[in-house]
């Protein structure tokens, strides 16, 4: 489900592109050191836009480095370590396991089950550190399933589980952000499950799985209504965006914001998710 709030590369500064980079590179190294290496296939775009976000919004101190990697063995390339990143990797694997055994529960993807088993101890271990995310999550996941079990036509009811849960994963620290950190989560999350669903329809069809756009009126199950769904929850999530008091990085994550989600949504529209490496 997750995956879907990326750049747009070609709006961007090659600076602000490296910088991205930089976060990116970073949150991976941060999934092996804490996690360890099979954890770095869960990395997600989306994860690396939350730690640059709360790296901006709460100025922290970040260290640089020069690192070489699997995927790039022969040059050194630059990675970031703070401590938002370090929650972002305890996020990403909690977010992929619960990915990945919903993947079981709907579809019995064998290969999802046995992935979900290699990142159990992992995510016993976030479940731990951060036992209000963790919660929240499995809470709003399990309201999920009962939604989906009783096929909810309502798109905002549905989504809002998705969008909830987001929601406490931006909320990092209980203090004055977290309203404004709460909602963007929010519209982004259920932008986010909107997005997944109408992407699946022709699949969710042929097989028989439950989707709430194949639910909906005819007037309503295409593409010129979702955009104007999609536009609304983002617009939201952009009002929240812009009452914090951000500098650093910040046409970074107006990039992603105003021009990356919607360069995936056309890739959507093409029969094509992006590649979710850089």
């Amino acid at each position: 489900m997750f995956g879907y709030i990326s750049l747009n590369k070609g709006e961007m500064k090659i600076k602000d592109y490296e910088r991205y980079r930089s976060f990116y590179c970073g949150l991976c190294e941060q999934l092996k050191d804490n996690y360890g290496r099979f954890a770095q296939t869960t990395l997600t775009f989306d994860m690396t836009f939350l730690a640059i976000l709360l790296t901006s919004l709460y100025e922290l101190p970040t260290k640089e480095s020069m690192k070489r990697c699997l995927l790039h063995p022969v040059k050194k390339h630059k990675t970031l370590e703070n401590t938002a990143l370090s929650y972002c990797s305890s996020m990403n694997v909690l977010l992929a396991y619960h990915n990945l055994m919903d993947d079981w529960f709907d579809q019995k993807k064998v290969e999802s089950l046995v992935i979900a088993n290699r990142l159990k101890k992992q995510y016993k271990e976030v479940e731990r550190c951060y036992p209000r995310q963790a919660k929240a999550v499995r809470s709003y996941i399990r309201h999920l399933h009962i939604l989906e079990q009783k096929r909810e036509k309502d798109l905002d009811k549905v989504a809002g589980y998705t969008g909830r849960l987001l929601g406490e994963i931006f909320a990092w620290k209980q203090d004055e952000w977290t309203t404004h950190l709460k909602k963007m989560g929010f519209y982004m999350g259920k932008y986010i499950y909107l997005m997944d669903a109408f992407e699946d329809r022709q699949s969710d069809r042929e097989t028989g799985q439950y989707n709430p756009w194949l639910l909906q009126e005819e007037s309503k199950n295409n593409e010129t209504y979702c955009r104007m769904i999609l536009q609304m929850m983002m617009t939201e999530c952009a009002k929240e965006f812009e009452f914090l008091p951000l500098i650093d990085d910040v046409e970074i994550l107006r990039n992603v914001i105003y021009s990356g989600v919607w360069y995936q949504y056309a890739k959507m529209k093409e029969g094509k998710k992006q590649e979710r490496k850089l």
